[in-house]
């Protein structure tokens, strides 16, 4: 059976002025995606790293400078063994394969997750990525791999907890910001936009924190169906909304 993806009108990208500098993904979608066709779940992921290829090419050339992808939750481990070892494995051959290319492209990945329970040729892929690319600037790719914000947000909390127990930080002059320094994403800056493909609509987990003022788009297209004009709906959505980070509307009393 051929399902198509939902049907859309063209619409053009917002201009630079308008544009979100960093855009979260929930890339959701994969295992619908594969069932609708009678495809094994396999396929469904292998056509959604596709679509990743094609959402990192999109935001660079759109003006993106910061694009969050959730590609592995700490929760996913609880899947089938057979899906997550496919998994682990379409991750090995997308780096392997697509390193260099994105390395040329300007891209410079960084990877936010629990790393230390990791096989060690995951981990050591994971470092090759971050230690070629590191000084590229075109985009910034954030992968968000064996991730959970509840998790980010406990180990955050110990950070401080071991600096009150040694007698180094009064509990009473903790602050927001200090919390927000022992995050994994403490130099990269939150999300303005966070997207989440397949009609679905809550954050399963993903940074939690950090999207506390993000516009949140919600697109009906499964994630392996995503592609630069989805994208672009997605800008010409957040360009038109107003965001007032808990204040006033500017258009009030008007």
């Amino acid at each position: 059976m051929t399902v198509d993806a939902p049907r859309r009108q063209h619409v053009a990208a917002p201009a630079q002025a308008c544009l979100p500098r960093h855009v979260a993904i929930i890339m959701d979608g994969n295992g619908r995606w594969a069932r609708q066709r009678n495809l094994p779940r396999v396929v469904g992921h292998q056509r959604g790293v596709e679509a990743v290829r094609r959402a990192v090419k999109a935001a660079s050339a759109l003006g993106v400078e910061i694009l969050t992808i959730y590609s592995f939750s700490a929760e996913n481990w609880s899947r089938p063994i057979d899906e997550v070892s496919e998994l682990m494995s379409l991750l090995k051959r997308f780096i392997r394969s697509d390193l260099q290319e994105l390395h040329a492209s300007g891209v410079q990945i960084r990877i936010i997750g629990e790393r230390l329970s990791l096989d060690p040729d995951i981990a050591a892929l994971l470092d090759e990525a971050e230690t070629l690319t590191r000084n590229n600037s075109r985009l910034k790719l954030v992968v968000a791999f064996n991730y959970g914000g509840r998790q980010e947000l406990v180990e955050a909390a110990r950070i401080l907890a071991r600096r009150v127990a040694a007698g180094t930080l009064d509990p009473a002059a903790i602050t927001a910001d200090m919390l927000a320094e022992g995050l994994h994403t403490h130099d990269i800056g939150d999300p303005d936009m966070v997207i989440r493909t397949s009609g679905e609509q809550r954050l399963s987990n993903f940074l939690l924190w950090q999207s506390a003022y993000s516009e949140f788009v919600f697109l009906p297209v499964l994630w392996p169906d995503f592609d630069q004009t989805w994208f672009e709906t997605a800008l010409a959505e957040y360009a038109s909304r107003e965001r007032r980070f808990g204040g006033v509307s500017s258009k009030a009393g008007m």
